[in-house]
């Protein structure tokens, strides 16, 4: 059964015995991850983590483990991250099961229309499905100051704008960007207020790993080769990074679609641009408007397509990672490269 954000609050805090199983899914996995914690608070259950490829190799683990006694006699929430289609057969299981003590959680990201495990979390009277999408332009800059705010920061004019560019539509890398902030703060002398400048942007901002994760991403979009050569060499052996940038990737894309259908629509780029105003940090304008330029058409939908079915690629069927991303930034830049000549 697919749930609204509006009723979504009551579902979670007053949660239907009926229902056995919960999907959250969309870009913004920080949100979907909050809904999963919302949830667990209104089981009043203890969080027991199941790995995906467990329930791949022995669907039948799944009902089991929602029907077993726990030790202890309380009531458990079982916990799948990062879950996909690879765990549909015990979805089944556990939708035919007689019974079940203890629901399922399942944390995915970006899904297709097509995902089976979709359509039948979306069909079931005993699944509920929530789309978590990423908040762009001024929704997020809303969202950072709400936070700010939160910790007793004043933000200075311009300073919002400039950390919600930095985390890319990114909520819990904000998270940590504002409590680091908090973290360093002083108030004014006689005055409990801590402002947030751009000084400390300036000096505590900058050099984060995570967003150099997000930077290889982008520079393959605008057709930078040789930075994605250079990226790709400083990545673990192992490529453990790829997942984070194919999802950075991901949420890159869902802030360029709005754009591109708005000049596949007729719009010239400059005027699309010059509209975005300060939802787009001024020093990403040249990189996003390079992207526009070379990512109209239907190739931004081929692109996210791409993008989706590598990382499921990665998660199901163990490939490489460093090389299968790697082949991938590459032909994604050269594409971007040719397009925009």
């Amino acid at each position: 059964m697919k749930i609204q954000r509006g009723g979504l609050d009551r579902a979670l805090a007053s949660p239907d015995p009926a229902v056995r199983f919960y999907l959250f899914h969309g870009a913004d996995e920080p949100s979907s991850r909050a809904h999963a914690e919302t949830l667990l608070e209104g089981l009043r259950a203890e969080k027991e983590v199941l790995d995906a490829a467990t329930i791949r190799s022995d669907p039948a683990r799944l009902a089991d483990e929602a029907n077993a006694i726990s030790m202890f006699g309380g009531r458990r929430l079982l916990w799948i991250e990062p879950a996909g289609d690879e765990i549909l057969p015990g979805v089944e299981a556990l939708f035919e099961a007689p019974g079940c003590e203890h629901p399922v959680v399942a944390i995915a990201g970006a899904l297709r229309k097509t995902s089976k495990l979709l359509k039948a979390a979306e069909a079931s009277p005993r699944a509920l499905s929530n789309v978590s999408y990423a908040l762009e332009g001024r929704q997020f800059e809303e969202l950072v100051e709400r936070m700010a705010r939160d910790e007793g920061l004043e933000p200075e004019p311009g300073v919002v704008a400039r950390i919600a560019g930095m985390c890319n539509a990114n909520r819990a890398l904000a998270a940590q960007e504002v409590a680091k902030y908090a973290l360093y703060a002083e108030p004014h002398a006689g005055d409990s207020s801590r402002p947030l400048t751009h000084d400390m942007v300036d000096r505590l901002g900058a050099g984060s790993e995570e967003l150099e994760l997000f930077a290889l991403g982008d520079r393959a979009m605008v057709g930078d080769i040789r930075a994605v050569q250079v990226g790709l060499d400083q990545l673990s052996v192992g490529g453990s990074e790829a997942i984070t940038i194919l999802r950075a990737m991901q949420r890159r894309i869902v802030m360029l679609s709005p754009m591109v259908a708005r000049i596949n629509a007729g719009e010239a780029p400059s005027g699309v641009m010059a509209s975005m105003g300060n939802a787009i940090f001024f020093r990403e304008k040249p990189a996003v408007s390079a992207m526009l330029m070379a990512w109209r058409g239907d190739r931004l939908e081929r692109l996210a397509e791409r993008v989706i079915a590598l990382e499921e690629g990665l998660m199901l069927e163990g490939r490489p990672a460093r090389t299968a991303l790697g082949q991938e930034l590459l032909t994604v830049a050269r594409t971007a490269r040719s397009a925009r000549r």
